[in-house]
């Protein structure tokens, strides 16, 4: 692998040529001014607060691919609702580009891959330990979530 980046293979490309990128979509489930926060139940940032969601696969549109996963990962369905915001940020290991969406739960959830999952009022929002993508648009969410409550 390290061979390859020294080789004259790799001549004329970047270090972000060589980064790992990966595109996912996320939703800010906001329902009676509390927001589903969801606990990750693997990998390096088990343990971490995030927004649900996931990968987007080829051929499916950020709304599509969000409906699919919230329902394989909380058997759970939404209405989706405006764009919050995208997000970059690097990981040590990867380049995450992450679409936010404001969506409204239609029904109960269960979980399938978290370790467990919090509905938290905007002054509870901080007491979780948030993925740093997703701690980049608190501040949007806890606007939303204002909003939401009255």
């Amino acid at each position: 692998f390290e061979l390859f980046y020294r080789s004259k293979m790799c001549q004329g490309f970047s270090v972000q040529d060589r980064i790992k990128r990966v595109e996912v979509v996320a939703a800010a489930l906001v329902e009676q001014g509390r927001l589903l926060a969801t606990q990750r139940g693997y990998g390096v940032w088990k343990g971490w607060w995030e927004f649900p969601g996931g990968k987007i696969e080829a051929g499916e549109s950020p709304q599509q691919a969000l409906r699919r996963e919230l329902a394989e990962e909380l058997d759970m369905a939404v209405s989706i609702g405006n764009h919050i915001a995208t997000v970059d940020y690097d990981y040590p290991d990867f380049h995450l580009t992450m679409h936010l969406y404001h969506c409204i739960p239609l029904g109960i959830y269960t979980l399938r891959e978290h370790l467990a999952a919090r509905w938290l009022l905007e002054d509870e929002v901080a007491s979780v330990q948030w993925l740093p993508a997703d701690l980049q648009v608190l501040p949007q969410v806890c606007a939303i979530l204002r909003s939401n409550a009255l």
